[in-house]
């Protein structure tokens, strides 16, 4: 998946990593940055989401869309497509500009709204990745994870970095019995969790 990238998609990564960097150095107020997940995690999240079971693949919280581009090549890998959330308009508006430019729209949707809302339409989830506000992380997960098909995956972003906001969820989500989960320690820490029913 990672070897010879597009070039479309190689470009379009780099100038939003360097977008990424700008904000951090230039003190952007917090919700304009684009908060986006380093490489690693990227490569990190495709091999994930090339290897969950079949059911919809889903991304709440695109922001500019670099991390719908590392899933992107799972879907390209396995043939199925990415169903993308992003609540802001502004930052909905280049994620598609992002899928315009790399090229990827045959397997990336935008969808621009609550994802509260519009997840309980979900019927059958076979990979989530989860890059939201923390304080919807509780919210989100008693939708998300009854809709996981057995062996269905959830993998929440900044678990390490954001320790203290999420210093409720993650020891409930750790101990749900309903799933095998870990905190990697990769970029800012990701939980992986797995529906252990069947």
């Amino acid at each position: 998946m990672f070897h010879d990238l597009p070039r479309a998609m190689a470009e379009r990564m780099a100038a939003l990593e360097a977008m990424d960097a700008a904000d951090r150095s230039d003190g952007a107020a917090h919700a304009l940055r684009l908060r986006q997940i380093p490489p690693e995690t990227g490569k990190f999240l495709a091999i994930l989401a090339a290897n969950a079971p079949a059911g919809d693949m889903i991304e709440v919280g695109a922001s500019a869309g670099y991390s719908a581009l590392w899933l992107s090549l799972a879907c390209k890998a396995v043939g199925r497509r990415l169903i993308t959330h992003e609540i802001s308009p502004g930052k909905a508006e280049l994620a598609r500009e992002t899928f315009r430019l790399a090229g990827v729209r045959e397997y990336v949707e935008l969808v621009q709204g609550d994802a509260l809302a519009l997840l309980p339409w979900r019927a059958r989830l076979g990979f989530c990745f989860l890059d939201a506000e923390r304080s919807l992380l509780p919210a989100l997960f008693e939708i998300i994870v009854p809709r996981l098909v057995a062996g269905g995956l959830i993998a929440v972003d900044n678990v390490i970095s954001h320790a203290s906001e999420v210093a409720a969820f993650l020891p409930a989500a750790l101990a749900d019995p309903r799933l095998d989960s870990v905190v990697v320690p990769i970029g800012s820490g990701v939980l992986v969790c797995r529906n252990s029913g069947d």
